[in-house]
């Protein structure tokens, strides 16, 4: 049993990782990859909009996916096609075929996020929190050993920038055979497959529902500061008269602070689980490291604050569908809208800094902005409450589908 549950755990793990280096990989070495191809900055910016962007639009296929295929064959798929998308960077002698990777990967990775809390919601209803932890921290590893690796990595393949990028197809090797493992036991199991199919018949994304829509906001308004800070936080350093070396170093440590905040604080929200205020707490955290950077605060507080907030919203806000719904498909469903709205309007937010800083020559009215969307955040906080109270059906049909596993 003990084994069952590591194995498990591995998969979720490795699948979680491969959510971001196909992404957070292209930053670090988008200048050189520039000059080599003759691309302007316009193009070369849709390397990372591409996949966001398809985060967004191709969610809600991730449902309908699983349900014909099965949860566990659907990630397996998944996790291959953004392994197929990384490594065919090897072979990138134009842009065209770059954009095509992009494309790819970022298709791989929107089916496979919102199935991953369907996954939870099936093998680990009992323990979702924790297992959210283990989830979150996965993918900010993943994008901190990517973006901080790749440049290393560039001179250790004799300067070979594809090299670089198609190296972060390891994950998704590493994590298919386990993948496949889980998938073909999935089939074999004739009362799985039995459960599956009648969970699932039926299971549409509940756009009619006003709290999902409540929850897709505000994933949204935290996915506009994440990507905003993610692109702009080194520049509006920068033009706080710091050097760039300085202003990449606080952008690192944005980043990788969030890796321990995502896995502890998911294990202190299971044991004390009143949601709204570790939502409000980590919102918070974020509005005061922006109003610091606006007065020209001290980078390395400001950063550890905003590193601090984003790094507890994103698995709270995760675990959201899956406290709300009663099994793993309607999680799924849940998911899926969640992040195909979410990133929609997330990726609008590093274009509209850019378009405010390039009006206004000054960060400062964008961190205003910036500000804005947190506070509107905090009122979402508020009008989602705390957990909902499963009715007593729904626990038995958690115990019923996890037993069966």
């Amino acid at each position: 049993m003990k084994l069952r549950f590591g194995y498990l755990v591995c998969a979720l793990f490795l699948a979680s990782i491969n959510l971001r280096p196909a992404i957070s990989s292209i930053a670090p070495l988008l200048e050189t990859m520039r000059k080599d191809l003759g691309i302007n900055g316009a193009l070369a910016s849709l390397l990372t909009s591409i996949p966001v962007l398809c985060m967004g639009l191709f969610s809600p296929t991730a449902v309908k996916i699983s349900n014909r295929w099965g949860l566990e064959r659907t990630l397996t798929w998944s996790l291959l096609l953004i392994g197929v998308g990384t490594i065919l960077r090897y072979f990138a002698a134009s842009s065209l075929l770059l954009l095509i990777t992009a494309f790819l990967a970022g298709v791989g990775i929107a089916i496979t996020g919102p199935l991953l809390s369907g996954f939870i919601k099936r093998y680990f209803a009992d323990r979702a929190s924790s297992l959210v932890g283990i989830y979150s921290s996965a993918m900010v590893i993943g994008a901190a050993l990517s973006s901080g690796l790749s440049v290393p990595i560039q001179n250790l393949m004799q300067d070979s920038w594809r090299a670089s990028l198609a190296s972060w197809a390891l994950f998704a090797i590493v994590a298919l055979p386990v993948w496949w493992r889980l998938a073909a036991h999935a089939s074999r199991s004739n009362s799985n497959s039995t459960a599956i199919k009648n969970t699932s018949e039926g299971v549409k994304l509940p756009w009619r529902n006003k709290k999902a829509w409540n929850i897709t906001l505000l994933f949204g308004f935290m996915a506009v500061i994440f990507y905003s800070l993610t692109a702009w936080l080194a520049p509006a350093i920068e033009s706080m008269g710091y050097d760039k070396a300085f202003a990449g170093g606080m952008l690192t440590l944005f980043t990788v602070i969030q890796i321990p905040v995502s896995f502890v604080l998911p294990i202190l929200i299971a044991r004390f689980p009143k949601r709204m205020y570790w939502l409000l707490g980590c919102a918070i955290l974020q509005l005061a490291g922006l109003l610091l950077f606006m007065i020209n605060g001290n980078p390395w507080f400001c950063a550890s604050l905003l590193g601090i907030g984003a790094g507890g919203l994103f698995p709270i806000v995760l675990m959201l569908p899956l406290e709300e719904t009663g099994d793993a498909e309607t999680a799924s469903a849940w998911a899926a809208m969640n992040q195909s709205g979410g990133y929609v309007i997330g990726s609008l937010g590093p274009i509209f800094v850019g378009w405010i800083h390039d009006a206004t020559g000054s960060f400062v009215l964008a961190f205003g902005g910036m500000v804005i969307v947190v506070v509107l955040m905090m009122l979402l906080h508020l009008i989602i409450g705390n957990k909902k109270e499963q009715s007593s059906l729904e626990i038995p049909r958690q115990a019923a589908t996890s037993s069966s596993r």
